[in-house]
């Protein structure tokens, strides 16, 4: 029998941790390949955590609501399949430890084993490869007469004996190692047990720590108080993160959408009629960000501190609210391949799923510069936060019908105009106020150049 580790798997650019939201399996419990183990939110997506390969689930590390970092453990499954040494629990660790440990001197009859310490390396490598070894038939090397006591009173046979791994002089079993394997001895396994015992006798988890509150506020006795849920609790530490982080700074330019405007409401009938999606406002704008980042591909970079990183890839990610006020991100990855049709139909599904909470993992993940659509409040402007390691967002207002003058051949005339702002949010350690200006003026420029015969 193997024991399969089941970590935290990756979740997505920026993502460090996890929480447990719901454990599918309990101990003790079935588990086919490819079947739910546990389920996992972070601050963008819900996901799944599933095993490769069939067994038993003999370990759940984390509780319901506790933070699980990227790559820890899990739970542990044991299987009688055929696995690579890489799934297997700790067994390079544990082949490394014994094969280079250093020998200890021979035990006699008369020697205080206990007065020999064995390291913690060698101690934990018995400990996990006795739980798996099969009998070997006869022990290996010399077995000492203090050994052969302990083995005589526990009832150990010479057969048993040949399952253990000695830590001594030529693989010799010390009394350390012995009463390391009684301990493991007195536990059942998972082929003695039944699966109803193992139910019986869940692995403990660390008990979960209650928040503490602020001493410098106290609340009054009508003041209600709310605990923030997983996702606004892990957001603010983002959105914290990235103001300590980046020199946030801002550049604003007003947008003349008249054409884009009267060009939407001329074709979004045939539009929904020839494709089958509705053409509102964000595909066009992914549209011309898309070209910007081409344009200018120092506002497609990401920055670690120390390297800039200049992407190949232009992955737009789309802020969304939630019904429960929360922000999610999914991103359309290489945006600058779809045309216009393929945006309205990426937006509309990545939209809705992310309403729904049917957003997969990698759905929210490699973007490389951001927009949010503040406009769809009612804002006109904003200041919105970069979201880690991108050097860039951009927020839309709203279209407002304004009083404004236009230039003509005839001379200049006060008429209704739609007009919106665009709002740059940069990193200023990487990029300058000549890159943030320039972006912004080269994406207002194509919206205000739209062109008016353009067909769908």
């Amino acid at each position: 029998m193997a024991k399969i580790e089941i970590r935290l798997p990756e979740m997505g650019e920026s993502v460090a941790e996890a929480t447990i939201t719901s454990w599918v399996k309990s101990v003790g419990d079935r588990v086919e390949a490819d079947e739910v183990i546990v389920e996992v939110a972070t601050d963008k997506v819900d996901s799944e955590v599933v095993s490769e390969f069939s067994g038993i689930l003999v370990k759940q590390l984390f509780s319901v609501d506790q933070v699980a970092k990227v790559g820890e453990v899990l739970a542990v499954v044991e299987t009688d399949q055929s696995v690579p040494e890489t799934f297997v629990a700790d067994t390079p660790d544990i082949e490394v430890a014994v094969s280079n440990t250093e020998s200890l001197p021979e035990q006699s009859s008369g020697e205080a084993v206990d007065n020999k310490p064995v390291s913690v390396a060698i101690e934990s490598a018995v400990n996990e490869v006795v739980s798996s070894l099969q009998p070997s038939g006869q022990p290996k090397g010399f077995i000492s007469p203090l050994v052969r006591s302990i083995a005589a009173e526990e009832g150990i046979s010479e057969q048993e004996l040949g399952q253990i791994i000695g830590s001594g002089l030529d693989g010799r079993i010390t009394k350390h190692d012995m009463m390391a394997y009684l301990e493991r001895r007195s536990k059942p396994t998972v082929a003695a047990d039944t699966v109803a015992e193992l139910k019986a006798k869940p692995t403990p988890v660390p008990p979960l720590q209650k928040p503490e509150l602020s001493s410098s506020i106290k609340a009054d006795a009508d003041d209600q108080i709310i605990e923030l849920s997983r996702m606004t609790r892990l957001t603010a530490d983002h959105m914290s993160h990235s103001l300590q982080t980046a020199a946030h700074v801002q550049s604003f330019i007003e947008v003349d959408m008249t054409r884009v405007v009267e060009w939407r409401a001329k074709v979004k009938t045939e539009f929904e009629r020839l494709h089958g999606e509705k053409l509102t406002f964000t595909p066009l704008f992914f549209e011309v960000v898309a070209k910007a980042l081409k344009a200018y591909p120092m506002m497609n970079i990401q920055f670690d501190g120390k390297n800039i990183i200049k992407k190949s890839a232009v992955n737009i990610g789309m802020a969304t609210a939630l019904a429960d006020g929360n922000l999610i991100v999914p991103v359309i990855g290489d945006a600058d391949t779809l045309n216009l049709v393929g945006l309205a139909k990426r937006v509309n599904d990545l939209a809705a799923r992310a309403r729904s909470g049917a957003l997969k993992p990698d759905e929210v993940m490699k973007g490389t510069y951001t927009i949010t659509n503040i406009g769809s409040f009612g804002s006109v402007m904003g200041t919105p936060i970069i979201p880690q390691p991108q050097v860039g967002i951009l927020a839309i207002g709203a279209i407002r019908k304004i009083p404004a003058v236009v230039e003509t051949d005839q001379g200049e005339f006060i008429a209704i105009r739609h007009k919106m702002f665009l709002s740059h949010s940069y990193d200023h350690r990487v990029v300058n106020g000549a890159l943030g200006g320039l972006f912004i003026k080269y994406i207002a420029d194509l919206l205000e150049q739209w062109p008016a015969d353009r067909k769908v």
